[in-house]
């Protein structure tokens, strides 16, 4: 009987497109360059640094002496809520020409977000007081609006990641198909089944579209602070498949542990399940690879 790589084996060249290091409004338990450093302990080949508040793209250029020695590639992004004036094409061509590489529609801002966390210290409290609007992509009739329009011709051009964010899951297909009939290849759906409440079906569709589904290790992991059963995430690995499933951490957050420490144990514990390595790899090497184009 064959002896199993130590899981740092089976995740090297790790690309984690959703950390949440800092700066934030929102408490964090690192920034970019001490994540991406950290993420030398499991050879993490690149990072998307996610921030629900502003463009990541110019913090990590800020970064770039720092990042000069680090080996994994940092990346930034924008997520179109308040901060950054909800639907702005201008904030985005800003973010995706300066070399960002996804598009998050409104997380925070969204209808369905702030149905789940209106403001009852549900979701982390900010360190500097915000202010919240809600914001949405269609118009009263349900089309979509014109400057989401416009930002999806931007990612089409740019060929960055369209991720659908926290809203509502007939909100994100409609988003989705705008993205196909655009020839947009890039797309992910974040944690369906937190917030969200994508169900496998409607995923299928939203997989039929182009799209991958994005699970979180951190909701898995037992140190942090949701702590659900990895049996839960290997039950939709098998109902959707690996091929159309992208895993990341979520983490970074300064209540939770590390992303490291996170993709160690809930690894082990899909590995320990069954799940082959092989699949393991595609999820969390090859599929986000192909979806920041690292490989053209």
């Amino acid at each position: 009987m064959s002896q199993r790589p130590a899981i740092t084996s089976v995740l090297d060249g790790l690309v984690d497109l959703h950390v949440h290091s800092g700066p934030s409004p929102f408490p964090r338990r690192f920034d970019h360059v001490e994540a991406a450093q950290d993420g030398a302990r499991i050879g993490m080949r690149a990072m998307v640094a996610k921030s629900h508040h502003h463009n990541t793209q110019m913090d990590v250029l800020a970064m770039k002496d720092r990042l000069a020695g680090v080996a994994a590639t940092v990346y930034g992004g924008i997520a179109l809520n308040s901060t950054v004036g909800g639907l702005n094409p201008h904030a985005v061509r800003m973010c995706l020409r300066m070399g960002g590489k996804v598009v998050w529609f409104p997380t925070i801002s969204s209808g369905r977000h702030i149905e789940c966390h209106p403001e009852d210290g549900a979701f982390p409290t900010t360190t500097v007081p915000l202010t919240l609007e809600r914001i949405d992509i269609v118009d009263e009739s349900g089309e979509l609006k014109p400057e989401a329009g416009e930002i999806l011709d931007e990612i089409k051009e740019r060929e960055a990641v369209v991720n659908g964010g926290h809203m509502y899951p007939e909100y994100i297909r409609t988003l989705f198909q705008a993205a196909k009939d655009r020839g947009i290849t890039r797309m992910v759906v974040s944690h369906p089944d937190f917030v969200i409440g994508a169900e496998p079906d409607l995923c299928r569709e939203l997989i039929a579209l182009g799209a991958f589904v994005e699970h979180e290790v951190g909701m898995y992991d037992p140190e942090g602070t949701q702590k659900w059963a990895p049996e839960r995430l290997l039950a939709w690995i098998e109902a959707l498949g690996p091929e159309h499933t992208v895993l990341a951490s979520d983490f970074g957050q300064q209540a939770n542990p590390k992303p490291v420490d996170a993709w160690l144990r809930v690894g082990e514990a899909l590995l320990d399940l069954g799940l082959p390595e092989k699949d393991l790899r595609r999820m969390v090497c090859d599929n986000p690879a192909y979806l920041l184009n690292l490989d053209a």
